[in-house]
């Protein structure tokens, strides 16, 4: 008799640098959340990159690499990042081989060094910070990708940076076989450049750079603060800030990307390679 494999490990690189964040919170609940919804036992386990130069072995089933502040560019060098690359290699050389496959998700810091590791394009900072509830735009060649089925088109998300990647390497992402998932919503106003907000490296890593993880409570947190109401409002008008606070409790706003993306990031990672994960 056979059946599905039961016990799974996940690896969450954080990459806050000890700043206080959401972000760890909601990628906790998420995975909790999905073990019980899909009937399986789901460990994680969680390593400090930055500040400790914590990275996980090649033990786990998953790996979710997280957002983080500062520069994704200044580190370059550095002891932690010299290791969370090395990791990503020793994770692109295991996938090569036979065996089941690792899936790695990268969210927002950690897509800017992927993008930045794998030479996509230009890895950069934003002329003023990007933060809020914005929709963002899914592209023709990512209309049949299994992690965004059940999102619309466009879908909302949780921003939070003051980097971009833009003027992509297309010679680069044609060699990997990268596709561009999303990019920024269209701005006719503004003459800049829509970066891109999401990639697909390959067939096992994904990075976005919104935070799919996001959900209304701590956002709701983050808007509330008089530092970034007054970002908000100075950016964007007040207008734009309370219609924000509004979108947070629709639930087919930042709560569809939250309740959808990762799952299905999962779904993939769990069941794609159901054929090499099947026991005797």
């Amino acid at each position: 008799m056979s059946s599905i494999k039961q016990n799974w490990r996940v690896a969450v690189l954080d990459m806050y640098e000890g700043v206080p964040n959401e972000g760890m919170r909601c990628i906790r609940e998420i995975l909790a959340q999905y073990a019980t919804a899909r009937g399986i036992r789901l460990q994680f386990d969680e390593f400090e990159v930055r500040l400790r130069q914590e990275v996980p072995d090649l033990s786990y089933d998953i790996y979710i690499s997280t957002g983080g502040p500062g520069s994704p560019v200044a580190s370059a060098g550095s002891d932690w990042e010299n290791a969370y690359f090395d990791l990503i290699h020793q994770l692109l050389d295991w996938n090569q081989g036979a065996g089941p496959k690792k899936h790695v998700l990268f969210i927002c810091h950690s897509y800017q060094l992927m993008c930045r590791y794998f030479e996509l394009g230009n890895v950069c900072q934003r002329k003023s910070t990007a933060f809020g509830v914005f929709p963002v735009h899914i592209t023709d060649q990512a209309m049949s990708e299994p992690v965004l089925q059940g999102l619309t088109d466009p879908f909302y998300i949780v921003d939070s940076r003051n980097w971009q990647v833009i003027e992509l390497n297309q010679g680069q992402l044609d060699k990997m076989g990268a596709q561009v998932l999303a990019i920024e919503k269209e701005r006719p106003h503004v003459p800049l450049e829509r970066a891109t907000m999401a990639i697909r490296f390959n067939h096992q890593f994904i990075g976005t750079q919104f935070h799919p993880e996001a959900d209304a409570t701590g956002m709701r947190m983050y808007l509330m603060q008089e530092e970034k109401k007054h970002q908000v409002i100075n950016t964007h008008g007040a207008e734009k800030y309370y219609s924000m606070l509004e979108q947070l409790t629709d639930p087919d706003k930042i709560m569809l990307t939250h309740d959808r993306f990762i799952p299905a990031f999962l779904d993939q990672a769990v069941y794609s390679d159901v054929r090499e994960r099947i026991t005797v």
